[in-house]
C-alpha cells in the first residue's frame, strides 16, 4: 500500500513492532516507517534529524504567520511582545 503523492513507501502494519528491532534499521532520514493499525496509517517513525527539521519548519512557520498578522496591521506593543515570547 502506497500513500498518494507522498513519496513514502515503506509502510508496514504495527504487528512489525514485535520485531522491532529489524524495524528500527529500515528507519532512515530518507525512508520514514508508517505504521498501519487496521489497514489505515495510525503512526509515522522518523529518524530523528527529520522530526528535528520538522519542528524548526514549524517555528519558522508561527514566525512567518507572526510577521503577516503584523503587517496587516495588527501591531502589539514591545511589553505585550516580550510577556508573548517569555510564556512559551
Amino acid at each position: 500500500m502506497k500513500l498518494p503523492n507522498s513519496g513514502i513507501n515503506n509502510i508496514k502494519p504495527i504487528s512489525e513492532l514485535r520485531s522491532y528491532n529489524k524495524l528500527l534499521d529500515e528507519v532512515t532520514p530518507e525512508n520514514p516507517v508508517i505504521l498501519t493499525k487496521n489497514g489505515y496509517g495510525k503512526y509515522a517513525i522518523i529518524d530523528i534529524s527529520e522530526y528535528e527539521k520538522y519542528e524548526r519548519t514549524q517555528i519558522a512557520n508561527e514566525l512567518v504567520q507572526i510577521v503577516d498578522h503584523a503587517r496587516k496591521g495588527n501591531l502589539h506593543s514591545l511589553e505585550d511582545v516580550k510577556k508573548e515570547i517569555m510564556n512559551r
